[in-house]
């Protein structure tokens, strides 16, 4: 596997990673006791943290990555052993 494929397929896991990370610890305005702007929605965050979300995405998409990298290297499962499930 080429450098860049390793890049493109850590960058699909830190995408992923971080639409699973991105909800937890957000809190709204109701929760918070904060005051609404007019217009704005009632689930709109109100403590919006990036930085922590980029930390746990990288964190998740490492953990990740280091998973499906072993895998590729080692063949713990591979397409012939998934023959099966396409019959």
């Amino acid at each position: 596997m080429n450098s860049f494929s390793i890049f493109a397929i850590y960058f699909l896991f830190w995408v992923m990673a971080a639409f699973i990370a991105l909800p937890f610890g957000i809190r709204t305005p109701d929760e918070t006791g904060e005051v609404k702007l007019p217009g704005q929605a009632d689930s709109a965050p109100s403590n919006f943290r990036p930085l922590l979300v980029m930390t746990r995405a990288t964190v998740l998409a490492t953990i990740l990555f280091a998973i499906y990298y072993a895998n590729y290297t080692y063949g713990w499962v591979t397409t012939d052993s998934l023959t099966h499930i396409s019959r």
